[in-house]
């Protein structure tokens, strides 16, 4: 696969214990990297795209350790700022069976939240770039970030590159209000908007009908109605959804749309039961992204995008580890796991 993607957002230290510890039994955390869009750029770089990665760091040894965790990949990191402080962590106990997985934050004040304009030359960084990627998280870590996002969504389109977003709605960052009119403003500049069962009710009050997520119920006529109104709301050139059917915590549905040109075409669901789910929405997103820009057909790239984040669920950690080779045997039909000699 070719091109060169952009992506901008924040990493994080991922503290976790070990296996289904639970936070107030847990003796040791596992320490390992993480944030949505630093997880788009890994999973670009093993399909064999030219991705870079656009941060803050802290120029102390741990900001050193999450940069050094992009690089063993292969993202390119040249364009990432150092300074500040801290880096953002983020807690994770992990779910199974009707528990649910659980993130506590500890990010405020980090490097990348008090970030400046003055850290991104956005005409150099995106020079030689195909597609610029960022997520709703970036924009809800404070104002002066959801201003740099606008700078870099206006630089994009005014070089005729495609921009896409996640929508990815956290209640823990800011209140759904507050993202309405921030990413309204930004959806302006968006050319593909991918979202899961609940972003577009929680961001934008757009509902699906027929669905109700805690209970393992979605429409399709629901999700591609919700598709239609972001079309027409925003002028998005495409729109995918996520359609995660949550019959527990360790055993989900997983499948998705996307409505391209008034068109929508549905996947293939998978039966995947869950190692560890964290960035199963951003391997979905790289696979699509390096589908689209690979040329291939909008049901092609869905199925690729898919059998990408049904893969990722089986990987511990943050990044996808799969291949493009492994995506295509997956997305091809090979679902039965069978050793391979």
């Amino acid at each position: 696969m070719k091109g060169r993607v952009v992506t901008f957002g924040e990493i994080m230290l991922r503290l976790a214990p070990e296996g289904y510890y639970r936070f107030v039994q847990a003796d040791r955390l596992g320490a390992t990297y993480g944030g949505g869009e630093a997880n788009v750029a890994v999973s670009l770089a093993n399909f064999g795209l030219d991705a870079a990665f656009v941060t803050k760091l802290p120029a102390h040894e741990i900001g050193q350790a999450a940069l050094n965790s992009l690089r063993r990949f292969g993202v390119d990191t040249s364009y990432i700022a150092r300074g500040g402080n801290r880096l953002g962590i983020y807690y994770l106990e992990k779910g199974a069976s009707q528990r649910p997985s659980k993130v506590i934050y500890d990010r405020a004040g980090s490097s990348f939240a008090e970030t400046s304009p003055q850290d991104y030359d956005w005409k150099e960084i995106l020079k030689g770039a195909d597609w610029f990627h960022f997520t709703g998280i970036t924009p809800a870590l404070g104002d002066g970030l959801a201003e740099i996002c606008l700078e870099a969504c206006r630089t994009a389109k005014e070089m005729g590159i495609t921009v896409s977003c996640d929508l990815n709605y956290r209640r823990k960052l800011w209140s759904r209000e507050k993202a309405g009119q921030v990413m309204g403003e930004l959806c302006r500049y968006v050319d593909v908007c991918i979202a899961n069962e609940e972003d577009a009710a929680d961001v934008f009050g757009i509902r699906a009908a027929g669905t109700d997520v805690t209970a393992g119920t979605v429409s399709r006529a629901g999700y591609e109605d919700v598709a239609r109104q972001l079309e027409e709301r925003f002028g998005f050139r495409q729109v995918a959804i996520t359609l995660r059917e949550s019959l527990s915590a360790s055993d989900n549905n997983w499948s998705a749309m996307l409505r391209s040109g008034k068109e929508s075409c549905f996947s293939k669901k998978y039966g995947v039961h869950i190692v560890d789910r964290v960035g199963g929405g951003d391997s979905f997103a790289a696979g699509l992204i390096a589908a689209l820009l690979n040329g291939e057909s909008p049901q092609a790239a869905l199925e690729f995008a898919v059998a990408a984040s049904c893969l990722k669920h089986s990987v511990e950690g943050d990044f996808n580890m799969a291949s493009e080779a492994e995506v295509r045997a997956l997305a091809g039909g090979d679902a039965s796991g069978r050793v391979q000699r």
